[in-house]
């Protein structure tokens, strides 16, 4: 596998340095989001041409990136310029890259030919120095997609990005570390032809291990794959993130993804039915991210807010079928509080079994640092108890981070425990009746919990004497042994 973080520093460093065009975190991510997509795009065209008899790339073969960016002593300065930007003229009807794939027709595969228009109508080229985008080019081209063993490289290369570009705004509410989607889809198991969604999908994390794990378990035949194709799901806001998604759907197969550029929370709630609904939900919604004005009068009454994740709950459990599962990342601020939060709650535990909170430490999204919380549970039948499992930190490490990140193996304890269920130091259950006031979900180990007592002024004096007692015995017995 090619050196991930070396390249993405290498592209961060000249976009920095370029005179003029780029300006900020966010243009760069969003130069790197279409150069990418173009890329792995045309290595995966290239990959079908040879597995399939007759297959044609829906990109003009002028635009493939084997014909125009692959060599690296290829066009550049003004005419690269050109060559991307340029608008449709009488000398050139098509125009550059961006006008061609803006308009783009292929009526061999017009559903794929689709996919590119909604890329390149979203997006910008931001870079105006041809001879920087040439070396940004041939760093990219130290990618092989089609070469790697690691399905999950894209993931790689977006946390590197991630991580390089710290100062982007919010772009880290995109991903979500790979250990997390994989263990939240292993523990949900879809099944092939079960319909699955990520209405919150960023670069599409949760999606690609879905497509892994049916593909593992179950996709033996041609007919198989083909019921694959059709059964993954993802909705996704940002531009960036859209474009991110898409590709990383293609890499992992998917010949034209059902991923769409739409704001989940304007869903018609009351217009959702069983057509709409679906078998199986993974998510980790954006919290603490505004709203489009207006949104939150699309669900009823008693859950308006302009709290994102909160919303996402109410729309999650209307999407899902009857016994329909649903696994999603949650910070503690939404399995606690009044009001309409505590309205919501009490909706899930009414509507669903809330069968699990896996309750994770601040450090897991680094470099975010927020208590997080994975929530498992099934439409259909009320929730009677909770089970909780604490997930610790590996013995001598003290937080995740850059070089730590949290690994699946970590979660092998949880994964034998799933199925037996039994109380220990890490795991216990609470019955929805003994829940605190307002269905509060912040329910803390109690084997890690102190005991609190309210104490009057004579028994504070009584409990210091003690403890006076115990410290002066204790130094007495020391100095008795050195004594000896």
């Amino acid at each position: 596998m090619p050196n991930i973080s070396s390249i993405i520093k290498n592209v961060r460093n000249i976009m920095r340095n370029e005179d003029q065009g780029i300006s900020g975190d966010a243009q760069r991510l969003e130069q790197l989001g279409w150069m990418l997509f173009l890329k792995i795009i045309d290595d995966k065209d290239q990959e079908l041409e040879l597995l399939r008899k007759g297959y044609k790339s829906v990109i003009p073969t002028k635009f493939q990136w084997r014909n125009w960016a692959a060599n690296p002593e290829g066009i550049t300065g003004e005419e690269l310029i050109r060559f991307i930007d340029d608008p449709a003229s009488k000398e050139n009807p098509a125009g550059g890259l961006f006008t061609a794939l803006k308009n783009l027709k292929a009526p061999q595969a017009s559903d794929r030919a689709g996919i590119v228009r909604e890329v390149f109508d979203g997006l910008n080229n931001y870079m105006k120095s041809g001879y920087a985008m040439r070396k940004v080019i041939n760093q990219l081209n130290g990618f092989d997609f089609n070469s790697s063993d690691d399905r999950h490289i894209f993931g790689t290369i977006y946390e590197s990005i991630l991580i390089e570009l710290r100062d982007a705004g919010n772009k880290g509410e995109y991903y979500t570390p790979r250990a997390i989607t994989r263990l939240m889809t292993q523990m949900t198991a879809p099944k092939l032809g079960q319909r699955v969604l990520d209405p919150a999908a960023g670069t599409g994390g949760f999606l690609s291990a879905a497509i892994d794990f049916i593909r593992e378990k179950e996709v033996r035949t041609l007919d198989d794959e083909a019921v694959l194709q059709k059964s993954i799901t993802g909705w996704e806001y940002k531009p960036v993130a859209y474009v991110l998604g898409l590709t990383n759907l293609i890499l992992h197969g998917m010949d034209v993804p059902d991923y769409h550029y739409q704001d989940s929370l304007k869903t018609e709630y009351n217009s959702i039915g069983p057509k709409q609904q679906v078998d199986v939900i993974l998510a980790n919604p954006p919290f603490g991210a505004g709203i489009a004005e207006g949104v939150e009068t699309n669900f009823p009454q008693s859950f308006r807010c302009r709290e994102s994740a909160d919303l996402f709950v109410i729309l999650f459990i209307q999407l899902l079928k009857q016994k329909g599962r649903c696994a999603i990342v949650l910070p503690d601020g939404c399995i606690t509080g009044d009001g309409y939060k505590e309205r919501i709650r009490e909706k899930l535990l009414t509507d669903c079994n809330l069968h699990t909170i896996v309750r994770l430490p601040q450090s897991t999204f680094f470099p975010a640092t927020v208590s997080t919380n994975l929530l498992f549970f099934q439409k259909g039948t009320p929730t009677k108890e909770i089970w909780y499992w604490e997930h610790r930190l590996p013995e001598g490490q003290k937080s995740y981070s850059k070089t730590k990140a949290i690994q699946l193996d970590e979660f092998a304890p949880l994964i034998e425990w799933w199925d037996k269920r039994e109380e220990s130091e890490v795991a216990w259950k609470v019955k929805v009746e003994d829940l605190k006031r307002g269905f509060d979900l912040d329910v803390k180990n109690p084997a890690s919990a102190i005991e609190e007592r309210e104490l009057s002024v004579p028994d504070c004096l009584k409990e210091f004497r003690k403890s006076l007692d115990r410290v002066g015995k204790a130094l007495a017995a020391v100095e008795k042994e050195y004594a000896s």
